[in-house]
């Protein structure tokens, strides 16, 4: 069976698809390859880089209270430093990383190179206090050396938490201290980056090789250039600081150990009383009140991945060679794909125009081989049937034209003969002969009505005059209509509408459809048989019917009865002869009622014309 034309172009599709997804695997293996060899032979240059982009995310860490909008300094990292970064929460869910690209990005290493604690992770044992400038180095699985800072951030960046109008009053004694020191013949400067706070740098002598030095200030005693205020702490690290002291305290207290508290440069330090009782429990104490202390004004604790930075510029060089290349290869399978199925996909197609061309030029024989269930085998289907409905009416069409010449041969041919007759003086021209002249005029007046109506019909010209019309009087008028012709042939007609049943029609409509169904009952019924018109109320009309009790229709001519040109009895006799467009017409004028016409018969036992009509 063949399968759905829907589904095959689906599979057609998803093969490209396949083949674009490998060539582009190919594309990106090779290429990642190159890319991590080179980084493999780089990779002792790769340390320092890396310690550099641990250092700025961990500044980011310690001056923001959460991670949000790090992507912006990931991305500036990964571009400036042709690394790949990557930070995620300790529960492994991604906060920005470098390679991400529309939702999507490279898989992460097994492991990470670093996590990033802006509140330390530890104090060790003999270290000195909470508040001592000390740091150790931790080593990750991927070689990556770190220094992890055990001190606080206040205490590791002096501009921590500082507000513009610190920063600004720390630059006038900045300046008041270069000031002093040119007073004194020394040369001084500010050094400041973007949002830091200003250090004063004091100039030395020359070293051993001749390069003027600089060193930091303020170490000297009784350095007199240096404000007390210029390298204190900002109002919000001596309220975390007080806040880290009050909770260690109390944690120490509840423990039961004894400390003391000193002050370093404006900030407290916590310390046991001698170095050598620096136990577990107080270390969880200055751990546990750090962490406590910091937590609402840094980001938590995350987790730092690097690697070779995920890019790969198809545009140049060997790039735009290879995917050059590779693009070609895809394009030349699709093309043969492409092909293949779709001469399959075609044949129907171009044996359906050859046969609608053959239509065209008046071969209405013409059909289609079909095979399968698919939408290709569904047109043909439709097509042989349009070709046989085709075929069809213009048999019916050619066996009108030759009825209706037929039709007006006779009668034409009865009026020359008796006129000519006359004219020789064969015949007299007398009442009789006038009477006989006057019926074969009658005959084709009706069937040129039959035709006008027909034609008016199908050009949506058919005019009704409706009005409010009593059924059963129609009915009534119908069956007086027709008794003389049903007497003459020996049948009995009768109505059985007694109810009145009005309804909005055009009267003379309506009795010339319920007069070609009684017409045809008369004609079809055979001597002492019977005739019954009646009227019935139905839910939201009325039906009229027709039933006779002659020789029926077969099963094979009900579905064809009211097209036009039609005769169940192709037989041409004045008995049971006619055009074959009084059901036609009949079937028109209903559908313009906004009604339908049905029929039931049995062969042999008599036939029912049913006309449905709206009641309103």
């Amino acid at each position: 069976m063949r399968r759905s034309v829907l589904v095959r172009f689906l599979a057609l599709s998803l093969a490209v698809a396949l083949g674009a997804v490998i060539a582009t695997a190919v594309i990106a293996t090779y290429s990642t390859s190159e890319k991590l060899q080179g980084e493999i032979d780089a990779n002792t240059g790769q340390l320092r880089v890396d310690g550099q982009i641990y250092g700025e995310l961990a500044k980011y860490a310690s001056d923001h209270p959460t991670w949000s909008g790090v992507d912006k300094l990931v991305h500036e990292l990964a571009d400036r430093l042709g690394r790949r970064v990557a930070v995620t929460t300790e529960n492994g869910s991604v906060i920005a990383d470098s390679a991400r690209m529309l939702g999507a990005a490279p898989e992460l290493p097994s492991v990470p190179a670093a996590t990033i604690d802006a509140r330390s992770d530890g104090v060790p044992k003999a270290a000195g206090s909470l508040a001592v400038f000390s740091a150790r180095k931790t080593v990750a699985a991927g070689g990556f050396v770190s220094t992890a800072a055990v001190a606080p951030p206040f205490v590791i960046y002096p501009d921590w938490g500082m507000t513009e109008e610190e920063r600004k009053e720390r630059e006038k004694l900045a300046q008041q201290a270069v000031d002093c020191y040119a007073a004194k013949g020394k040369t001084a400067s500010v050094k400041q980056s973007a949002g830091s706070a200003p250090q004063v740098m004091l100039e030395t002598t020359q070293s051993p090789t001749g390069v003027q030095t600089l060193e930091k200030p303020g170490t000297q005693a009784n350095d007199e250039c240096m404000p007390p205020g210029l390298n204190a702490p900002s109002a919000k690290a001596k309220i975390v600081n007080e806040d880290e002291i009050q909770r260690a305290m109390t944690c120490l207290d509840t423990a039961g150990l004894t400390y003391t508290v000193n002050d370093f440069d404006g900030l407290k330090a916590i310390e046991p009383k001698t170095k050598d009782e620096w136990s577990d429990t107080f270390v969880d104490c200055a751990n546990q009140a750090r962490v406590a202390a910091l937590t609402p004004y840094v980001a938590p604790p995350a987790k730092l991945y690097l690697g070779a930075k995920s890019t790969f510029d198809v545009f140049s060089g060997e790039g735009l060679l290879r995917t050059a290349a590779t693009a070609l290869g895809v394009l030349l399978i699709a093309a043969l794909v492409m092909i293949f199925a779709g001469r399959r996909l075609v044949r129907p197609i171009v044996a359906l125009t050859g046969a609608a061309q053959r239509m065209r030029n008046g071969d209405h024989a013409a059909r289609v081989p079909v095979s399968g269930k698919d939408e290709v085998a569904r047109l043909g289907h439709a097509f042989n049937d349009m070709a046989e409905s085709i075929q069809r009416h213009d048999f019916q069409r050619k066996a009108m034209v030759s009825d209706v010449a037929h039709e007006l041969r006779t009668p034409l041919a009865n009026i020359k003969g008796y006129l000519v007759a006359s004219e020789d003086g064969v015949v007299p021209l007398d009442r009789e002969l006038v009477s006989s002249l006057l019926e074969e005029t009658g005959l084709l007046e009706h069937l040129v009505a039959d035709l006008q109506d027909l034609a008016l019909a199908d050009a949506g010209m058919l005019r009704l005059h409706p009005g409010e019309r009593d059924l059963s009087e129609v009915a009534q008028q119908v069956v007086s209509a027709h008794r003389p012709a049903a007497e003459a042939a020996s049948i009995t007609l009768t109505c059985t509408a007694a109810v009145p049943s009005p309804a909005v029609v055009d009267s003379a409509r309506i009795r010339q459809a319920l007069g070609n169904l009684v017409a045809n009952a008369i004609r079809y019924t055979p001597r002492g048989g019977q005739v019954l018109v009646g009227v019935q109320r139905v839910d939201n009309g009325y039906n009229l019917t027709v039933t006779d009790n002659g020789m029926g229709i077969a099963a094979e001519h009900l579905p064809h009865l009211f097209d036009r040109f039609y005769r169940a009895d192709v037989s041409r006799t004045r008995t049971t002869g006619g055009s074959g467009l009084g059901l036609a017409i009949t079937k028109h004028l209903v559908e313009a009622h906004q009604g339908h016409i049905t029929v039931t018969s049995n062969p042999g036992t008599g036939s029912t014309f049913t006309i449905w009509l709206p009641a309103g």
